[in-house]
């Protein structure tokens, strides 16, 4: 949903306090702005709670970082969106942590596909990796740009961007794609990885048990090359909108993968014209 100027005005207002669990608005609005900033804020998970000693809308959840993520990209998941989910930080650091993101071996040429607005691929730098971003949306990918961290920043679908594009695979992947085609984007994100690469994904709970044939054949492949499926507590993404439940996915290109990375790809005869121009 996105957040309409005059709303994001008094959300960004220094006299409004967003803390906790609720958002204080300690100034008067008229009639018509109450209305917009109530409908926005309901719509967020929030509720209008008069009494005196509280007086502000309260959300069953600490709301402050899912704002924070809100207000930078002017727009936030509703309860009828299905595709950005911004990864609350206690995710982020499992992903980090398993793909081996660290200060203590910084310079890891890393990519973050469908990249929102940078809530992997911040702390990824943070901790020292060379990021890459791709984003579809134009407004995130500005705020991505914005952000002045990243070794580059390209907007567009992910799934339409080639793997040679990239004059070398990446050391590490790290994502939370669009659930709605969560699959899709993985299996793409995997011809981005070099040698010796991992991929760290958030993946929907189903990829588990669903008897789709992709599901079917993602598991296949994730037993082949000794990657896992690691649940996430229920309800891990409940500060970002959803209670879908949510697994990681781990998966190496090591010695004697034949996953179809980056060097496959740059070891088939270009007179088959597979590969597109960059995106």
């Amino acid at each position: 949903m996105k957040i309409l100027p005059d709303v994001l005005g008094v959300l960004t207002d220094p006299r409004t306090v967003i803390e906790r669990d609720r958002i204080y608005i300690p100034f008067e609005l008229d009639n018509r702005l109450y209305e917009r900033v109530n409908r926005t804020l309901r719509e967020a998970g929030g509720r209008w709670d008069g009494r005196r000693a509280v007086r502000a809308h309260v959300f069953p959840r600490d709301i402050e970082s899912f704002m924070a993520d809100a207000i930078a990209a002017g727009e936030f998941p509703s309860r009828y969106d299905t595709g950005w989910y911004p990864t609350p930080p206690a995710v982020v650091e499992q992903v980090l942590t398993l793909a081996g993101i660290s200060e203590k071996y910084p310079g890891k040429t890393t990519l973050e596909p469908s990249a929102g607005i940078g809530s992997i691929a911040g702390p990824a730098v943070a901790r020292g990796a060379v990021v890459d971003v791709v984003e579809l949306d134009e407004h995130r990918a500005s705020v991505l740009d914005g952000h002045g961290v990243y070794r580059r920043v390209v907007q567009g679908d992910f799934l339409s961007i080639a793997p040679l594009s990239y004059g070398e695979g990446f050391a590490r992947v790290v994502m939370n794609p669009p659930f709605s085609d969560a699959l899709s984007h993985v299996s793409h994100a995997l011809a981005f990885l070099g040698d010796d690469g991992v991929l760290v994904s958030v993946l929907p709970e189903w990829v588990n048990w669903m008897s789709s044939r992709a599901c079917v054949e993602f598991r296949a492949l994730l037993k082949k090359h000794d990657g896992e499926i690691i649940p996430l507590p229920q309800s891990s993404f409940r500060d970002a909108g959803t209670n879908v439940n949510t697994v990681l996915a781990v998966v190496s290109t090591g010695p004697g993968h034949t996953i179809r990375n980056h060097s496959w790809h740059a070891r088939q005869p270009k007179q088959l014209d597979l590969f597109g121009s960059a995106a």
